[in-house]
């Protein structure tokens, strides 16, 4: 029996199998969509998305079969490959029809990665991580055909069981799994020669705004990226709400960046080197009546960047900053000390005593707090416990913020009211 379709008479194909199999996966698709996910229970959801995600990866393998054949489709118009064809007839851009292209032919090499398509257990993400890795192996010069044809059955089983991102860190040193004692070694001087090329494509640039923000651009190695990250998360979370916007999710984009200011502003000044014998520090002037008022404003450093007098006394409160004090006629009538700065030994004490964060509305751990000192040391105020608190860096920043009083409870906690 012939498995070709049958011809008729006048050499006409009366029905195509393909395309009336593709009719009938559109119109089952059509008919899907008239219907509402709304009304559908969890666990029918889920099962659905189950079979959409294996029906998706089918899907992908059918279509990757033909673009591994679509030599002919390039030939007729005149194209390197049918990405160009792809853009014409169907507005994919060049970049990702050529890359599908690829893909295709790639997938065409390794028999387990399409059969697993096939079946729908391998996504066309994970399939593209795993051909990328097995690439990478042919172009090994210590890899042999056993090496790969193992890889290729480990890292489709790994498929089944971990994400796409997953899948690629194992894909990077799936040759030490396959064969560790030769490998090992080598995977050793790579990940040397990678961390090497880190440090030589590290940078960090900034850029003022203009509009009292800064642009950071840097880039460094993924192990300085992972400390960081890990630092920062660990500040930003839990982080309470603060009264301004209590019952609104701050993004964690926002809470991240607070983060990292945190860590720049209770960065250990002794650990930075020393200029002339003294530790590298940033200097405010500022005229003394602005400095006692909420108003005014401070020079910070000698680049002359402006910031409030509220700021600037916030961040004296804990920063290695040396107060330039001014007179009417400009005349320094103080240059402040660090000595102002609570020594690590009562922030240990006022740990113990405060607990956590002294303002009424607000939790946050005294791991994350700083020590504000009740009267300023622009009032007078001493460098001790009776006349420090723990405030959390929202909070310490409240406290200098005009547009709120503050007044502190019989309890010792600090309750803010908005100025009319």
């Amino acid at each position: 029996m012939s498995l070709e379709p049958e011809i008729n008479h006048w050499g006409i194909n009366p029905e195509d199998p393909i395309d009336a199999e593709l009719a009938a996966l559109e119109s089952s698709l059509d008919n899907l969509l008239t219907r509402d996910p709304v009304y559908w229970r969890t666990d029918e959801k889920k099962d659905r998305l189950k079979r959409l995600e294996i029906i998706q990866a089918k899907q992908a393998a059918l279509k990757l079969r033909i673009l591994a054949v679509s030599g002919d489709i390039a030939e007729e118009t005149g194209s390197k490959d049918a990405s160009g064809w792809m853009l014409t007839e169907l507005l994919v851009d060049k970049k990702i029809g050529r890359s599908e292209v690829k893909l295709a032919a790639a997938v065409s090499r390794y028999e387990l990665v399409a059969a697993g398509l096939a079946e729908g257990v391998i996504s066309q993400d994970k399939a593209r991580v795993i051909v990328k890795a097995l690439e990478a192996i042919e172009a090994h010069p210590e890899a042999s055909r056993e090496n790969l044809v193992l890889a290729e059955k480990l890292l489709v089983e790994y498929a089944t069981e971990m994400s796409a991102t997953k899948l690629e860190i194992i894909g990077k040193r799936i040759l030490v799994e396959v064969d560790p004692e030769r490998f090992e070694a080598a995977e050793a001087k790579a990940l040397q020669r990678e961390e090497e090329r880190a440090q030589r494509r590290t940078f960090f640039t900034s850029r003022a705004n203009g509009d009292g923000t800064v642009e950071i651009h840097a880039r460094v190695s993924t192990a300085v990226a992972m400390r960081l990250r890990t630092m920062l998360d660990s500040l930003a979370q839990p982080r309470k709400l603060s009264a301004e916007n209590r019952g609104r999710k701050t993004p964690y984009d926002r809470l991240l960046g607070q983060a990292f200011a945190r860590v720049i502003e209770t960065y250990d000044v002794d650990q930075l080197p020393r200029h002339g014998g003294h530790a590298t520090t940033v200097f405010i002037t500022m005229n003394i009546e602005d400095l006692r008022r909420d108003l005014g404003t401070a020079a910070l450093g000698f680049d002359g960047d402006q910031i409030t007098a509220a700021e600037a006394r916030r961040m004296a409160c804990n920063a290695d900053l040396i107060p330039v004090v001014l007179g009417s006629d400009s005349e320094i009538l103080d240059f402040g000390r660090s000595i102002r700065l609570a020594h690590p030994v009562q922030h240990r004490a006022l740990r113990l005593r405060d607990k956590c964060c002294q303002a009424e509305d607000c939790d946050a751990p005294a791991a994350w707090t700083e020590a504000h000192h009740l009267k300023p040391w622009s009032e007078g105020g001493l460098t001790n416990l009776a006349n420090m608190v723990l405030l959390c860096p929202s909070d310490h920043r409240r406290i200098h913020d005009p547009d709120y009083a503050h007044e502190r409870l019989p309890d010792g906690r600090i309750r803010f009211t908005r100025r009319a």
